[in-house]
């Protein structure tokens, strides 16, 4: 477990509630309480139920509402189960840094209790919304499953040195009276200290300063050069579509080439990791790439080309399911980055941290992608804090788009090649034809549906 200094002046959230983090437990930056309720539940193969839409809103003071819908944006989020201890100990079985993703499929048998089932031939056991919550004993300072509580945490003294960041933990709450309500004391420093005092002007770390920069650099930003002008009157084939389409795959899949040689850090891995690397998320690159700092000709030159190409009747009626899953799903995506404007800066360190991942078997060195990873996770926080110290919860949604890139990429290669063209013009008309949307990505898009021509 990796933890840092409890900084009034520079808090880290908690990517399941927004509380203050404390390190990162499971793969993820979370805070004691939602470390401990994740552990907690996959520890004693709890199933909990949903009383609403199992869409409950997750913050410190609602967390408790609803644990089936705390414990789904734990998977969501990229909680790794397997990295909890067998025996229940504190301390987990490995350090794997970053979301790790599971199907939906692996998903559903968590949440309904059939994986528990299928592993211990085990009774299912169900809990209700208030079958866990963060109070547990107060009498030693141990939260339940062998947790620490908060103020155990606050009080230990150790340091964590990583790239400059260095975090040690202070003494002095030792000794202080502990309540029942000893886990909201964090809060409460915290409240008294920004009460009490006036807020400090937040500067960036310079050593972040330069990892950012350095990242930026390696960046192809120019214009892409594949030709996207059609003449007025023109009709856009299928095929002439579909091969339009694979041209730009082409050359955004050279830049990402070219990227991972300008790495800062490109010394510091073998070729062979990178071959595995780029091999397992060149889609995810390209799709990341493709909503944020190319948006505006994919949403725009492109998608004017798309208005040129009119479906057949055959191909409308036999678009796949899982083509409308990523169509849906797109266009959430586009919705979500026009809605944070995702600045270069922090495309950059998302596409090193959704880059680095050390779940991809073959790797050499994967504690060097680890630090690597940590190292832009910390990063990319930092950025966000920084320069949107009005929206705390800016970082959380930035990282929560990161697994749904990679689950559509997923999804992506399932959808048969001669639905592409389809796919694309769906997409690309919802967003940029919606009555919503207006100049340059400055709102979001609403789902039209599929248009046969336009």
């Amino acid at each position: 477990m990796d933890t840092w200094e409890d900084d009034q002046a520079d808090p880290r959230l908690c990517l399941i509630c927004g509380d203050r983090a404390t390190g990162l437990h499971y793969g993820i930056i979370s805070c004691e309480g939602c470390k401990g309720f994740f552990k907690r539940s996959i520890c004693n193969k709890r199933v909990y139920r949903c009383s609403r839409d199992k869409n409950c809103e997750m913050s410190r003071k609602q967390r408790n509402r609803c644990q089936y819908c705390r414990l789904l944006k734990c998977l969501q989020m990229g909680m790794n189960r397997k990295a909890i201890r067998e025996d229940g100990m504190p301390g987990g079985r490995n350090k794997s840094i970053g979301p790790v993703e599971i199907s939906n499929e692996e998903m559903e048998r968590i949440m309904t209790g059939q994986e528990f089932k299928e592993d211990a031939g085990l009774p299912e056991h169900t809990w209700g919304n208030n079958g866990d919550s963060d109070h547990s004993s107060p009498d030693n300072g141990v939260s339940e499953g062998n947790q620490p509580s908060p103020v155990s945490t606050l009080s230990s003294s150790r340091s964590l040195e990583m790239n400059g960041y260095t975090a040690t933990y202070r003494d002095q709450y030792v000794g202080t009276p502990v309540s029942s309500h000893y886990q909201f004391l964090p809060h409460l420093f915290g409240y008294a200290q920004s009460v009490l005092r006036p807020t400090l002007a937040r500067s960036l770390h310079s050593q972040s300063q330069t990892l950012v920069s350095q990242l930026v650099a390696a960046e192809d930003l120019a214009p892409l050069g594949t030709p996207m002008l059609i003449e007025d009157g023109y009709r856009v084939t299928q095929g002439e579509l579909f091969a339009l389409l694979c041209r730009l795959a082409d050359e955004l899949l050279f830049r990402q080439i070219s990227w991972i040689k300008r790495l800062p850090f490109f010394c510091e891995l073998s070729i062979e990791d990178y071959t595995l690397l780029l091999s397992a998320t060149w889609q995810e690159l390209i799709l990341l790439s493709s909503l944020t700092i190319y948006s505006g000709q994919m949403f725009g030159d492109l998608a004017n080309v798309t208005t040129k190409y009119s479906p057949s009747d055959y191909e409308l009626q036999g678009f796949s399911e899982d083509g409308m899953d990523v169509m849906e799903r797109l266009i959430y995506l586009f919705r979500k980055f026009n809605q944070l404007k995702v600045s270069n800066e922090e495309y950059a360190c998302m596409k090193a941290i959704n880059f680095l991942t050390q779940d991809i078997r073959g790797l050499t060195n994967v504690s060097q992608l680890e630090k690597l990873n940590k190292r832009y996770w910390y990063v990319c926080q930092d950025l966000a804090e920084y320069k949107y110290p009005h929206q705390p919860k800016r970082f959380p949604e930035i990282m929560m788009c990161l697994p749904e890139i990679r689950h559509i990429a997923g999804k992506l290669v399932n959808v048969p090649l001669e639905q592409l063209p389809l796919l694309f013009k769906a997409v690309l008309h919802s967003c940029k034809f919606s009555p919503n949307t207006l100049q340059a990505g400055t709102t979001t898009c609403l789902t039209t549906g599929l248009i046969p021509g336009n």
